[in-house]
């Protein structure tokens, strides 16, 4: 049973139908965060935000949606919930809860079906640190892989999660799976993908040979978020988010296509100080990578809570600089 850690501080919440779903990511009181987007059909909303150079230091939630563009409604959700409960930048009497998100294509149905903005409140009213929902919920409730011959040929996948330790720090990934290519161990063996008479028909090597099939031009899309208590400045969690990206590399297969919109949040609490920020960035690989192979297997998990407080960590020596 895979064991996963929810960082202090961080609440994971979900809701979803029979046919798509949202899940919220939120910090009440903020995160620093950065993104990495790669791919040819992204649908974000805030990531601009999230660069270096912007004036905004912290965020308040990542939203992970399906329904396509059309789920990006779900983050109005999480902000209504966030505005009545005073979460957010704040400017005189007003507050701007500060709501990041991506969407996957899951418009699978013969009706249109995507998650409205009372989903993301709802998924609000869920989030939870002990019990989280994953696999076949929220986000990861539409999400299939190795479409190259149709959904007729493709898997199930879902939302994964992972946990390592490194630096002294927890680094937990959560991530929807919902690539055009197949999933792999990183050895190259397929754990998840199109499937033919024989088993798997392995994409990439299909692609290579001109073999197109139905491919669905867009209807793709893995979208995760790195949590950590790490203190870390916005320059470090958007490189983090982007060295993340070896992990989408390294077990989906192609990746990064035109027909995927593949992106990556961090989150980090400032809790603890790693001992070395590549410790970190290799751990953020390894955790996003068991996340993803989890989805696509369907991993039984163990919820824990990281109850560590900043002071706790200022007491103690592991982690200081």
């Amino acid at each position: 049973m895979e064991e996963i850690i929810i960082p202090s501080g961080i609440k994971i919440g979900s809701y979803n139908d029979d046919y798509t779903g949202v899940t919220v990511i939120m910090c009440e009181k903020g995160a620093v965060a950065g993104v990495d987007v790669r791919g040819g059909a992204p649908g974000t909303r805030e990531t601009d935000l999230l660069r270096p150079e912007k004036a905004m230091e912290k965020i308040n939630a990542v939203v992970l949606s399906g329904g396509s563009a059309y789920g990006l409604a779900s983050t109005c959700g999480v902000m209504e919930y966030m505005r009545e409960r005073g979460i957010g930048y704040k400017i005189g009497k007003k507050v701007v809860p500060i709501v990041c998100g991506a969407v996957i294509f899951d418009l699978n149905d013969k009706e249109y079906r995507y998650p409205a903005a009372d989903w993301g409140y709802k998924a609000c009213e869920r989030a939870t640190d002990k019990n989280v929902e994953l696999g076949q919920a929220g986000v990861g409730k539409g999400a299939t892989v190795g479409k190259i011959r149709g959904l007729a040929h493709a898997q199930k996948s879902g939302l994964g999660a992972a946990t390592v330790k490194a630096g002294g720090c927890v680094v937990t990934a959560i991530v929807a799976v919902n690539a055009m290519g197949d999933i792999t161990d990183g050895r190259g063996n397929i754990l998840a993908g199109a499937t033919g008479k024989g088993g798997f028909i392995n994409t990439e090597r299909c692609l290579r040979e001109g073999k197109w099939f139905t491919l669905l031009t867009g209807a793709n899309t893995t979208i995760g978020c790195v949590m950590t208590n790490a203190r870390l400045t916005k320059v470090e969690a958007n490189k983090l988010a982007s060295i993340t990206h070896n992990a989408y590399a390294k077990h989906i297969s192609p990746v990064h296509t035109d027909f995927d919109g593949d992106t990556v949040f961090t989150m980090n609490t400032g809790i603890r100080r790693p001992y070395d920020f590549l410790l970190l960035q290799v751990a953020a690989v390894e955790a996003m990578g068991k996340a993803i192979m989890n989805a696509a297997q369907g991993a039984q998990y163990k919820i824990n809570y990281d109850e560590e407080t900043p002071e706790a960590a200022e007491s103690g020596k592991d982690g200081e600089e």
